[in-house]
């Protein structure tokens, strides 16, 4: 029931993930911009990586409901924290030293923080589902999938906006701009499997 939630969750950490290039020309104070954010970013990227492997781990269909909503309750909360750690590490680094620096940086800054408060509130979502009715319980999963679309597709404008051109060609070049590997801690047997309604299966994106 939670296949879709994780298909979704994996294209949520939007940061540093379309970045391309490895351009050696970017000016010294760019690179140095790139430095200061991305020496900030990695912690953050590996709290979401994580968070999207605890939530790839309760995907079983015979997950007990409370299992998956303490699982995605913790995973939303971390990624919230992380989308706001993003944010302020962008906005301390400063502008970026090219032309429209200023601006791009402060959208960028604007959508972390706006994602970070989106999933604040798929944890409030998924805190308040019934986990007795499982039928209930998968549509709400399912709602909550739909919305992680919504934050992962029409959020990330001003974010792809900062890592173009000379500034997202000398941010790939940081090591901390590299997309991490998720990992987490082993699941808990499961104390017992009952019928549930499984949630429509999704490729999960690299």
């Amino acid at each position: 029931m939670n296949k879709k939630l994780a298909a979704a969750l994996s294209g949520g950490a939007v940061l540093v993930l379309t970045l391309s290039g490895c351009s050696d020309d970017s000016d010294n104070k760019v690179n140095d911009w790139a430095k200061k954010v991305c020496d900030q970013v990695q912690p953050q990227l590996q709290k979401i990586a994580n968070a999207n492997a605890s939530i790839q781990q309760q995907t079983a269909d015979n997950s007990k409901p409370a299992d998956v909503q303490a699982t995605d309750s913790a995973a939303f909360q971390q990624i919230s924290q992380a989308y706001k750690a993003l944010g302020t590490a962008v906005h301390s680094a400063g502008a970026p030293p090219v032309d429209g620096g200023e601006t791009t940086q402060k959208e960028a800054v604007k959508e972390l923080n706006a994602s970070s408060a989106a999933y604040a509130e798929l944890k409030t979502k998924v805190d308040a589902l019934d986990t007795e009715d499982q039928a209930e319980f998968a549509d709400g999963l399912k709602g909550i999938a739909d919305e992680l679309n919504k934050i992962s597709t029409n959020g990330d404008q001003a974010l792809k906006k900062l890592q173009s051109g000379e500034v997202g060609s000398a941010m790939a070049k940081q090591k901390g701009c590299q997309k991490p590997t998720g990992s987490a801690p082993p699941a808990p047997a499961p104390s017992g499997s009952a019928d549930k309604p499984a949630s429509p299966s999704a490729t999960v994106k690299a």
